[in-house]
C-alpha cells in the first residue's frame, strides 16, 4: 500500500534535510509533491487545494529557534496531509432505545458484502452489539448465499426473503430484528459496475422505508479516482454519514484515501484489509496514514493491534522469565503466533507500520508463507531443543531442516537471528544486573519491552530479510536439495558427524 507515494515523499523530504527554506525551493518541492500526488491518482482539484494550503502555511510560518527550516517545512506538509484526510470521526450513532440501522452502499466489487461481515464482528466484539445481517442485494448472483455463509461463519443471524423486492426485504428485517432480540441491523444493498439510475432509485427507496441512522459508502481504494467519482454521485443522492475504504492492502496508490474526504465532505470512518473475514476492519486514523505515507511507520497502530491479541497473563509470565534471562525458542514461537494474529493474514501490511520499513518493502517479496516457514522450522525441534537451543549441533540442524522441508541455511539463519534477539533481550532486561537496584532497572526495562511491539516487529522484519536473502542465494546457487555436494564438503560433513557421535558417547 502506498509504496510509490512513500518512496516519492521519502526522496522529496530527504532532500530538504539541513537546507535553508526559501520561496524558490518551496515551489520546487511543491512541484515534486504535485507529481507524486498525480502518480498516486489523487483528484486534481484536491491536489490544487492541498498545495495552496502548504504554500500559504509555509511562507507565513515563523522559523522556530532550534529547529531546522527543512524540518519545519516537513512538519507543515505532514500537518496538511493529516488535515486533508481528517478530522477523524469513527463514532457510530447507536440508539439507546430501539434499533440502530446501518445502510451499506457502494459499487459492485467494492467488497461490500464482506465488509458487512467484518462490521458485524467489530460491533459485536468492541461494542457488545447484537447485529442482524440483511441480504438485500438481489442483483448479484449468489450474493444472498455469500452473506448466509458469512453469517454462519461468524454466528450472526442473516435475514433474507428470496423473490421479494429489496425495499420490502429491508422493511421486514426491522420487524425480524425485534423478534430475534437484535439491536443493530446491517443492510447489504445491491451495487452495479457503475452508478445508474435504477440502482440509485432502489437504494434511496431503502433509505426512505428504513430511516437508517448511518449510511456508509464502501469504496474500493484500488480504483483511485473512479472511487472518488462514485463517492461524489452517491453523496448527491444519499445522506452519507461516512466512508469505509476497502482493499488497502492491495496495490492502492493512495488516490482514494487522499481525495474522498475532500470530495464528499464526509469522514472516512473505517479501513478494511483482506478479502476474507480474517482481514480486519479498523478505525481510520489520519495521523497513522500520513505517518505511513511519509515512511515513518505507525507504532500506535501496532500497539493497538498488540493489545487485541496479547494476553495479559501470558505477557506477565514472559516478563518474569525474561527477567530471569531465560528467553528461549518457546518464547520466540509465542511471539511468532502473536505477530500472525496481529497481521490478520497480511504480514506485509503489518511490516509497513514499522518505522523505516515502508519505503524498503518495494523490492522485497514478503508473503505470509514466510512466517509459516519460520514456524515450521521451530516446530520441527523437540521441546528440549526449543528450551535449550545451545545444544543444536550440526546433525540436529540437518534433522530439523529435513523435518521442516527447509534448507539447512534457513535453520542456520533462524538461529542466528534468534541469538541476536536473545542478546538484545538480555541487554534490554539487564538480566546480568546484580543487586536490588539492578533488578529494579531490569523490571522497568522488561515492562517497557513487553509493552513495545515495535521491537518484536523489528526482529521479525530482520528475520524476513534473512529469509529473502537465503532465497536469493538459492536462486543463484540452487537449493540444498539440487546443488551438487563437492567431495571436500562431503568429507568435512562426515568428519563432523563422527566427531559429534564420539562426543555423544562420552556424555
Amino acid at each position: 500500500m502506498f509504496e510509490g507515494i512513500t518512496k516519492r515523499f521519502s526522496g522529496i523530504l530527504g532532500n530538504l534535510a539541513g537546507k535553508k527554506i526559501t520561496e524558490k525551493n518551496i515551489r520546487e518541492t511543491l512541484r515534486e509533491i504535485r507529481v507524486a500526488l498525480l502518480e498516486a491518482d489523487v483528484a486534481l482539484e484536491v491536489i490544487k487545494q492541498f498545495l495552496q494550503k502548504i504554500e500559504t502555511e509555509a511562507l507565513g510560518e515563523k522559523v522556530l529557534k532550534g529547529v531546522e527550516p527543512g524540518q519545519q517545512f516537513i512538519q507543515v506538509v505532514f500537518e496538511q496531509l493529516v488535515a486533508l484526510m481528517g478530522p477523524v470521526d469513527t463514532t457510530i450513532n447507536f440508539q439507546s432505545k430501539g434499533l440502530t440501522v446501518i445502510l451499506m452502499a457502494g459499487l459492485q466489487g467494492s467488497g461490500k458484502t464482506t465488509t458487512c461481515g467484518k462490521l458485524a464482528i467489530m460491533l459485536r466484539k468492541q461494542h457488545k452489539r447484537r447485529p442482524l445481517l440483511v441480504a438485500a442485494d438481489m442483483q448479484r448472483p449468489a450474493a444472498v448465499d455469500q452473506l448466509r455463509t458469512l453469517g454462519e461463519q461468524i454466528k450472526v443471524p442473516v435475514f433474507s426473503q428470496p423473490g421479494e423486492k429489496p425495499p420490502a426485504i429491508c422493511a421486514e428485517s426491522l420487524k425480524e430484528a425485534g423478534r430475534l432480540g437484535c439491536d443493530t441491523v446491517i443492510l447489504d444493498t445491491a451495487g452495479r459496475l457503475h452508478v445508474d439510475e435504477e440502482m440509485m432509485g432502489e437504494v434511496c427507496e431503502i433509505s426512505r422505508v428504513t430511516s437508517p441512522h448511518e449510511v456508509f459508502l464502501v469504496c474500493d481504494a484500488m480504483v483511485g479516482q473512479d472511487a472518488v467519482k462514485s463517492a461524489r454521485e452517491f453523496n448527491e443522492q444519499l445522506e452519507l454519514t461516512g466512508v469505509i475504504l476497502t482493499k488497502l492492502d492491495g496495490d492502492a496508490r493512495g488516490g482514494a484515501a487522499l481525495s474522498v474526504k475532500t470530495v464528499t465532505g464526509k469522514p472516512i470512518k473505517f479501513v478494511g484489509t483482506g478479502e476474507k473475514l480474517e482481514g480486519t476492519l479498523e478505525e481510520f486514523r489520519p495521523e497513522g496514514m500520513a505517518e505511513r505515507i511519509f515512511g515513518f511507520g505507525d507504532v500506535r497502530g501496532i500497539v493497538a493491534k498488540a493489545q487485541g491479541v496479547v494476553d495479559a497473563e501470558d505477557a506477565a509470565r514472559m516478563q518474569k522469565e525474561l527477567l530471569d534471562g531465560t528467553f528461549t525458542l518457546e518464547h520466540f514461537l509465542d511471539q511468532l503466533q502473536s505477530v500472525k494474529k496481529m497481521a490478520g493474514g497480511n504480514i506485509r501490511k503489518l511490516l509497513e507500520m514499522v518505522p523505516g520499513m515502508g519505503a524498503q518493502l518495494g523490492d522485497m517479496d514478503i508473503s505470509d508463507e514466510d512466517l509459516g516457514h519460520i514456524e515450521g522450522v521451530v516446530r520441527s525441534m523437540t521441546p528440549k531443543e526449543r528450551r535449550r537451543p545451545e545444544i543444536l549441533n550440526s546433525s540436529r540442524r540437518d534433522r530439523i531442516a529435513r523435518g521442516s522441508g527447509r534448507a539447512r541455511m534457513d535453520v542456520d539463519d533462524l538461529l542466528k537471528q534468534f541469538n541476536g534477539m536473545k542478546k538484545m533481550m538480555d541487554q534490554m532486561t539487564g538480566s546480568s544486573s546484580k543487586g536490588p537496584l539492578g533488578k529494579l532497572k531490569a523490571m522497568a526495562q522488561a515492562k517497557k519491552m513487553m509493552n513495545d511491539p515495535h521491537q518484536m516487529m523489528h526482529q521479525m522484519s530482520q528475520q524476513m530479510g534473512a529469509e529473502q536473502g537465503s532465497q536469493r542465494k538459492k536462486g543463484r546457487g540452487g537449493t540444498a536439495k539440487t546443488r551438487k555436494t563437492t567431495k571436500a564438503e562431503l568429507k568435512a560433513r562426515r568428519k563432523r558427524e563422527r566427531k559429534n557421535r564420539r562426543k555423544s558417547r562420552r556424555r
